[in-house]
């Protein structure tokens, strides 16, 4: 067998397991065993949020981070003792604190019910939190498939390669995201993410003070915007200062993302590079122009992303301690 055939057919190995994995996937898997956890994870979550404005962005993108490195198994969670997880890669090292303390007082809180100890995995908690977020941020509310198990193997090195990064134009988002079976339409509307919280000034360095252009502005950048950003990230600023990434409602999940995007107020590129590219800007006018369809799309792209390399039946592990393995 030539090696072509051969790296076909594990591909379609792969393709198979997943698909039967996600299909093993239900909206009341803890029907029996938990049937109140949705209720038990929405009241610690909303506990969090009320207590922190970053809470509800960093829980959002740590989902989106765990997903799409190992797929939905909570491995981001892991902590390890010599730095060697995924959550000490580079990429993760941003991501914050109060994403990954929502779901262990989540976890915390389910545990403390007798009949759900043990019954519900970290992964499943992490896909609750992320919804619950949205939906206290004023976006929509859905039901979530649950049954996922939590992985046992988090490495630095699982990383590499896997996350997008903020100077990514659509070209190569198109691909990544199409690697987990995401359209682009669920890359605009995933993107869509970005209408509340932070990002560090770290990020944006190169975008208003050294791009390549003799005015060392990016020029899909609104001038107006540029200046603002310039005056909140003057050059040389701490690294932990950090500038909201919708300037329009900054705290609620709205469709204002995409209609920042027609102005040039994207604050990455692989924000702006969704209105410059003539195909992804369809998209991104249908959702500025109708929250509702952004909203649907939203929806089902969570869905979707929920569904990415997950483990299922004998698969990985409940782990009684999202931090550790069991």
């Amino acid at each position: 067998m030539n090696v072509p055939t051969l790296l076909s057919l594990c591909f379609l190995f792969l393709l198979t397991i997943s698909s039967t994995s996600h299909a093993q996937l239900s909206k009341d898997y803890y029907k029996n065993s938990c049937p109140n956890v949705e209720s038990i994870v929405r009241t610690a979550v909303e506990r969090k949020v009320q207590l922190s404005i970053a809470t509800a962005p960093g829980t959002l993108r740590l989902f989106f981070h765990d997903c799409f490195v190992r797929g939905c198994d909570a491995s981001v969670m892991l902590f390890s003792w010599n730095s060697t997880a995924e959550k000490d890669n580079s990429d993760d090292l941003s991501l914050a604190g109060d994403g990954f303390d929502t779901v262990i007082k989540a976890k915390e809180a389910v545990e403390r019910v007798p009949g759900c100890r043990q019954k519900v995995s970290c992964a499943d908690i992490l896909a609750l939190a992320a919804r619950d977020v949205v939906r206290l941020k004023g976006g929509p509310s859905y039901e979530v498939e649950l049954g996922r198990r939590d992985g046992r193997i988090s490495t630095k090195a699982s990383v590499r390669h896997q996350l997008p990064h903020p100077e990514f134009r659509v070209k190569k988002l198109k691909s990544m995201f199409a690697s987990h079976g995401l359209s682009l339409t669920d890359l605009v509307a995933l993107s869509g993410a970005h209408t509340i919280g932070f990002a560090h000034c770290s990020f944006i360095d190169k975008r208003v003070y050294s791009f390549k252009s003799k005015t060392r502005i990016d020029p899909t950048l609104n001038l107006q915007y540029a200046k603002e950003l310039k005056r909140q990230c003057p050059e040389n600023v701490d690294p932990r200062i950090v500038v909201g990434m919708d300037p329009s409602s900054p705290q609620k999940f709205d469709n204002e993302y995409y209609k920042n995007l027609q102005q040039g107020k994207g604050l990455f590129t692989s924000d702006q590079t969704l209105f410059t590219d003539k195909k992804a800007r369809v998209i991104v006018n249908q959702f500025a122009s109708n929250n509702t369809a952004f909203q649907e799309a939203f929806v089902n792209a969570m869905t979707k992303l929920g569904r990415i390399g997950v483990l299922t039946g004998n698969r990985g592990e409940i782990r009684r301690n999202c931090a550790f393995v069991n």
